[in-house]
């Protein structure tokens, strides 16, 4: 009888993609991977360790298989950047954890689990893996995130990615267009670009920065959207604005996490523009196309962060109304250059959270009203029950993260589909639209 393995995957969806590795690598060994939480034998913690929060929950998900283990002998692995970060001390605190692996060991998945099952403890971290075009996506099967590149140069002040990760190391082009074809072979309509910073792609191993080539590669296969997130803001181009407007295959969505527009916190994080910088990024951009849709994260509460600082970002949330941003309480990391810095109270930089969340709240209901009457495609993604609304989203709306379409119809939809749709009207921050004849 096969072994049942559960896999539990946190954190963003960088790390989606390395469990669907991780999926793909246990199947084609034979495992049974279940969900069923009272019938398994091994589960695998893929875990995150970007914020505190990000811990916290990784924590909590490893003490409750603790608990399962008290009553039955299963096997705990821990993986991912919490199994890389602290794996000493996760190793000596929670003896019930059989092995902790890093996020690049998970082609080695199988003899870690012989050998846990011959009832060793280790900590296995070679990072001997190379990219594979092989997964079983977890999203429902109409869209995909396609991860470019992993680890990062960019060395921010207040991030231990580089530290976790590495250096910025590029996917080769051709076995992201083969991945990509299969991905599309197995009707994803969407490719989701990802990767700590997708406009640096290609310049480790081009020697030039290649997103436009590869966007030119990916939107010549059978899929209708292109999607890209995390475009870090001094590498965004108007060749790349321009594209993103000419090609019918890619959204008209940038994802640029600008993280503040005071210049002294800016140059605190160690980021590469200025307030006025970003200012002017924003305004290329509209000014290439207006309706192209701009989501950003900010970091509230950084280190000697003054009440000037945080009402400048404050200012431009209000005057620059950007479609969709998150706005994140600093979270202090050990090991960055931050976490030096003179700290802010936390209950000032939660407070100053949910005030500027506020104001976006507002834009984006005053973004929300000047929808109405326009003409979208949208794709359709299933019921929402709790609402009694059928639900899609159009090339402006990221999955997940962002706002939904409530959708009416007199014909069935099928999830997965384009509906050419007009917009009547809206609820809160979400859009209703009618679905046209």
């Amino acid at each position: 009888m096969s072994k049942k393995v559960a896999v539990i995957s946190l954190g963003c969806d960088k790390n989606r993609v390395d469990t669907e590795t991780l999926l793909y690598v246990l199947d084609n060994a034979g495992f049974e991977i279940t969900v069923d939480e009272n019938d398994f034998d091994i589960v695998v913690i893929n875990t995150c360790a970007f914020i505190e929060s990000a811990k916290t929950e990784a924590i909590d998900n490893i003490l409750d298989m603790v608990e399962i283990k008290k009553t039955r002998p299963i096997k705990i692995i821990v993986s991912g950047c919490m199994g890389v970060r602290y794996a000493e001390e996760l190793f000596n605190d929670i003896p019930e954890i059989d092995a902790i692996i890093g996020f690049r060991d998970y082609q080695a998945i199988v003899s870690i689990i012989e050998r846990v099952e011959n009832g060793e403890r280790f900590i296995y971290k070679k990072s001997e893996d190379k990219p594979t075009v092989n997964r079983i996506v977890t999203t429902p099967y109409h869209y995909a995130y396609l991860k470019i590149a992993e680890g990062c140069d960019n060395k921010c002040t207040y991030c231990a990615i580089p530290k976790i990760r590495g250096k910025y190391t590029s996917r080769d082009m051709n076995s992201l267009v083969t991945e990509a074809g299969l991905l599309a072979d197995n009707g994803a309509r969407e490719l989701i670009l990802v990767a700590q910073d997708t406009s640096r792609y290609g310049i480790d191993i081009y020697n030039e920065y290649s997103l436009l080539k590869l966007i030119e590669k990916l939107t010549k296969l059978d899929v209708d959207w292109v999607r890209l997130l995390y475009l870090y803001p001094e590498l965004v181009t108007k060749d790349l604005v321009k594209e993103i407007k000419d090609n019918p295959k890619m959204c008209r969505y940038m994802d640029i996490p600008m993280q503040h527009i005071s210049s002294p916190i800016l140059k605190k994080m160690n980021r590469h523009l200025t307030g006025d910088d970003i200012k002017r990024l924003v305004e290329m951009i509209r000014s290439v196309d207006e309706d192209i849709a701009i989501r950003s994260t900010f970091i509230v509460g950084f280190p000697t962060e003054t009440e000037k600082d945080f009402n400048e970002l404050e200012r431009f949330i209000e005057e620059y109304k950007l479609d969709f941003a998150g706005f994140f309480a600093y979270s202090q990391e050990e090991g960055t250059a931050a976490a030096r810095l003179e700290q802010i109270e936390d209950s000032i930089k939660q407070a100053r959270v949910k005030e500027i969340e506020e104001i976006q709240y507002k834009v984006m209901l005053d973004n929300a009203k000047k929808k109405v009457g326009k003409k979208l495609k949208v794709l359709y993604e299933g019921a929402d029950y709790d609402r009694q609304e059928f639900v899609g989203r159009s090339e402006f709306n990221a999955p997940d993260i962002d706002t939904n379409i409530l959708l009416r119809s007199d014909s069935v939809l099928e999830i997965g589909e384009m509906y050419n749709t007009t917009i009547v009207d809206t609820d809160g921050i979400d859009l209703i639209g009618e679905v046209d004849d």
